[in-house]
Parts: structure tokens; C-alpha cells; sequence
């Protein structure tokens, strides 16, 4: 396995966001997004990647097909519905295919945050480092 820090980069490539700041969080259970204005019609779901904050983000209307609608419990405790995408992401030199949930993480540090799941049995957590994918 390899190991990580408590922050690396990650790239999607489907949505053109490269080299995001992204929190390795064991205690989430999956994979999450930050955008905006999301919404679902038809089985499409529909969302802004706009944040002054984030040069990556590049202010585009996204559109993806809808993998599922999952239940999440929010950092503050409370149990939400979050639309979810399946995509490709480059994380540590290496493309998988993963599941993101979209959310507004607006208030978070950070515009992505890898989950345990994406994390298991590929990766080794080490809280002590950050953006060992540099090296």
C-alpha cells in the first residue's frame, strides 16, 4: 500500500480540475466535491464549479449523469441527500474510477475531501505528512 498525507492532490480529469487541494479524511465515508447551484433534472445532474478561492475552479455549468442520490451525515451532524457522479480521478500518480458526492463545502478549507472508502486497501494514511504526491 501506499502512503499519504493528510493532504495531497487529486485531479478529475472528466470535469477538468487539476492538481486540487484535497483533506484524506478516514473518518468520511466517501469521496465529496465542493460546487454550487446543484441541481437534478432527468436524471442529470447539474452544478457550478465557481470559487474565488480556487484557481481550478473554472466557473463552468457542469453537467453529469446521476449515479445515485446517497445519504450523508454532514461534518455538523445532520443526515443529507447528495447527488453523486462517477468520474476519473488521478490521486498519487495513478487513474481510478470513483464516486464523488457533490455538496457545498464553501466553509471547509479545502474544495475536495477522499474518503475511506477510496481509500482502502490502496492507501496508508500518515497525519504526520502532507502532499507526499509531490515528491
Amino acid at each position: 500500500m501506499k502512503i499519504v498525507g493528510k493532504k495531497e492532490l487529486s485531479s478529475i480529469i472528466d470535469l477538468e480540475l487539476f492538481e486540487l487541494d484535497a483533506k484524506v479524511d478516514t473518518g468520511a465515508d466517501s469521496n465529496a466535491l465542493h460546487c454550487d447551484d446543484i441541481k437534478i433534472e432527468n436524471d442529470v445532474v447539474h452544478f457550478t464549479l465557481l470559487d474565488d478561492i480556487h484557481p481550478s475552479y473554472h466557473g463552468k455549468r457542469m453537467k453529469m449523469p446521476l449515479y445515485k442520490l446517497k445519504k450523508v451525515r454532514s461534518s455538523n451532524g445532520q443526515l443529507q441527500n447528495r447527488p453523486s457522479i462517477k468520474v476519473t480521478v488521478e490521486f498519487m500518480g495513478k487513474r481510478y474510477k470513483s464516486v464523488i458526492t457533490l455538496t457545498n463545502r464553501a466553509d471547509m478549507k479545502l474544495p475536495m475531501l477522499i474518503g475511506r472508502k477510496f481509500l482502502s486497501e490502496k492507501f496508508l494514511v500518515d497525519v504526520s505528512k502532507e502532499y507526499l504526491s509531490k515528491q
